[in-house]
């Protein structure tokens, strides 16, 4: 009598990722993290540290926004609106860390 309609919502549906998915997101995570903390007891690298340690976290905030906040799989609109969030902030940091250098 009555049949089951698709309706394209549902054909433009990704599959999510499985658990052993999200474990790989998060070994990598941790990898990364590890190497925040490396980076950060190098003494070589004290000149560049601040920029490392901004694009390191820029990546897992992105890794995060991608896999756990499922952002992979949803419209385009959300993977910029997020992008456009942590520009912004950088910006917003970026701005106060050179106030602040400035200041003295």
């Amino acid at each position: 009598m009555s049949e089951a309609v698709t309706t394209p919502a549902h054909a433009a549906e990704h599959a999510h990722p499985g658990p052993m998915e999200y474990i790989k997101v998060a070994v990598f995570l941790a990898v990364v993290t590890g190497i925040e903390v490396g980076v950060y007891y190098m003494k070589g690298l004290k000149g560049i540290l601040a920029p490392l340690l901004i694009l390191m976290s820029a990546l897992k905030f992105a890794m995060v926004g991608l896999y756990f906040m499922h952002l992979k799989f949803d419209t385009h609109l959300f993977r910029r609106l997020f992008i456009l969030g942590i520009i912004l902030a950088l910006t917003v940091y970026a701005v106060a860390l050179v106030t602040l250098l400035n200041y003295h």
